[in-house]
């Protein structure tokens, strides 16, 4: 398993546990994740759910490597069955994802380490972030030739702004903690993991201790504010990227990320 589930009382904790991969996104965690989420809805006695990563960092985005095999090949004669076997799959990883958002409870991001590509997908899904001084994040699938896809577009400009959000997708930087914590994608900033645990556990404790219908109620109308755009916004980039996300730059991409050289785009 590459995530673990504690449900202990009202308050579940779950972390993402591939820590030899920094936590990547391979896929395991697809088939996995939308799961054990599953399960923390169902649980009657869960309030409340923390999301952390094990080891070093949060996650390190969606494993490139490991995700190839179950991409379309480029190239070769029209392919209806390819292009709908790659819809499919954003798809489905665009509901894995939205499964934090559709759960019940509130969920809280303890982010420590990288955060990056697919992390920010994962944790803008999230009800509340709180992060470590050493917190490192990026919208990365825009220096990796690919318009993201899974909810970072959708989510990030309610969350720190639109213009904010699309410097940060445009340029695909780098960006820490105290920045993240400035356009308000993080609410606090803590000291260093030990610290971001116990802050996440105390916002936890203090969530499961109000009445739990309300609290869920309340997650629900504000999700309801948001819930046609994103799904509009997502059902579009899957179409999108159905048709334009097998680039030579994306070749590019991948051949630079294998031999640690810097890529040049062609825009082809």
């Amino acid at each position: 398993m590459t995530v673990d589930l504690q449900l202990d009382g009202p308050i579940a904790r779950l972390t993402l546990d591939r820590p030899d991969k920094l936590n990547a996104m391979g896929p395991a965690f697809w088939d996995e994740f939308g799961e054990v989420v599953g399960r923390i809805d169902a649980d009657p006695q869960a309030r409340v759910a923390i999301l952390s990563g094990n080891g070093r960092a949060f996650t390190a985005g969606l494993d490139l490597m490991e995700m190839m095999p179950r991409l379309p090949k480029p190239g070769g004669p029209p392919d209806g069955a390819k292009q709908l076997a790659l819809h499919r799959l954003i798809e489905r990883l665009q509901g894995v994802i939205s499964s934090v958002e559709r759960c019940r409870v509130p969920v809280i991001a303890a982010i420590h380490g990288w955060c990056v590509g697919g992390g920010v997908d994962l944790i803008t899904a999230c009800d509340i972030r709180l992060a470590s001084a050493d917190a490192r994040f990026s919208v990365r699938e825009t220096r990796l030739a690919m318009v993201a896809d899974i909810g970072t577009l959708q989510r990030l400009p309610a969350i720190v702004g639109p213009g904010v959000a699309r410097e940060l997708i445009y340029t695909g930087r780098d960006f820490d903690a105290a920045y993240a914590e400035r356009v308000g994608l993080v609410n606090r900033v803590l000291p260093d993991r030990e610290a971001l645990l116990a802050a996440a556990e105390a916002l936890a404790q203090e969530i499961a201790a109000n009445p739990p219908l309300t609290v869920q109620g309340c997650k629900r109308v504000l999700n309801e504010a948001t819930r046609a755009e994103i799904e509009r916004g997502l059902a579009y980039v899957a179409a999108f990227n159905t048709g334009h996300l097998m680039t030579q730059d994306l070749g590019v991409a991948v051949t630079a990320q294998m031999t640690r050289q810097k890529p040049e785009y062609a825009g082809r």
